[in-house]
């Protein structure tokens, strides 16, 4: 027993001394962005354009992740957005398909959803193009993002099981279309990121140190922050950055609004939050965006604006 928790004890220090050494030579020069949705920012109660121009403005955001929700259908959303960012020399992230950030993570309309899986695929497909012939000109689109974690086929709701060959159609079809740079990400994780990798020119993951599970409640991953850059060197290399980093709680009920402030606190702490970006520096990665914008403004509204405050002084 004794020899055991002495290998035990020996692994562990090689574990952090790693981090130790991995620190010393990564670069400090971060910057950070947003992933915004103004169908979250509604479903908070908010005006999301007030949302949107105080992200720009106040927090003064020049790295911004835009869906083009599929069952909004309401392009000039996108075009206010677009337009917004461009006077303020903002750059999108534009993301595209049927798996896109927030919550139901398939975005399919109703009248599409009890159509058969090649025909939802098929119409997915028109949406795309409907996009971005409608957007490819624009000089404040940096990359298109292809669908978001399309992989985590066990995540979500109304979702289609992973399926290669239309992912594989779908940056064709982006390919054809424009010459932006393709994006697609993976949970940082759960994912195996060879696949989405690969097809993609620019690869981004999620981090969330908090989750909930039905079953085991809250936990946290015990995972080091070097953990995610030596497995992007193992997976491919490519480019990789934080495409979603968590900045706000994981609601056991996927509800902000009739959760009462306090106890959003205690799930995301203010000191959670600068614990989370500190740990996303440590990895490596040069670009880091934070996942939970409008959640800071909702707490704002309610009385709690150290957080929005905190996310000043990253990009400010």
């Amino acid at each position: 027993m004794g020899k055991f928790l002495l290998i035990l004890l020996i692994f562990f220090i090689i574990i952090f001394s790693g981090q130790l050494i991995f620190n010393k030579f990564i670069s400090t020069n971060v910057s950070f962005g947003v992933t915004f949705s103004q169908k979250y920012a509604t479903e908070l109660n908010l005006d999301w354009k007030k949302v949107y121009l105080s992200i720009l403005d106040d927090l003064k955001v020049k790295n911004l992740r835009i869906p083009t929700y599929w069952d909004v259908d309401d392009l000039s959303q996108v075009d206010f957005m677009l337009d917004e960012a461009k006077k303020r020399e903002a750059k999108v992230i534009l993301t595209l398909g049927i798996k896109q950030p927030r919550w139901p993570e398939c975005h399919i309309p109703k009248d599409i959803k009890s159509l058969p899986v090649g025909e939802r695929q098929r119409l997915a497909l028109e949406y795309i193009e409907k996009v971005i012939l409608r957007y490819r000109d624009r000089s404040e689109i940096a990359y298109w993002q292809v669908e978001n974690e399309p992989t985590l086929d066990f995540f979500g709701h109304n979702c289609d099981r992973f399926d290669e060959e239309f992912l594989k159609k779908e940056v064709e079809l982006v390919r054809d279309l424009s010459d932006k740079p393709i994006m697609i990400t993976d949970s940082g994780e759960l994912g195996a990121w060879e696949t989405p990798m690969k097809l993609s020119d620019i690869f981004g993951i999620s981090v969330y140190r908090k989750v909930y599970n039905p079953t085991l409640g809250y936990a946290s991953y015990p995972l080091l922050p070097y953990f995610y850059n030596i497995k992007s060197k193992l997976a491919g290399n490519k480019k990789t950055f934080i495409a979603e980093l968590q900045a706000e709680p994981w609601f056991y009920n996927n509800f902000a609004v009739g959760t009462e402030t306090a106890e959003q606190v205690k799930l995301f702490s203010p000191e959670e939050f600068r614990e989370n970006v500190n740990f996303a520096k440590q990895t490596g990665f040069s670009e880091i965006y934070l996942w939970g914008v409008e959640w800071w403004y909702f707490m704002k509204e309610q009385g709690q604006p150290e957080y929005w405050d905190f996310a000043k002084t990253l990009f400010n």
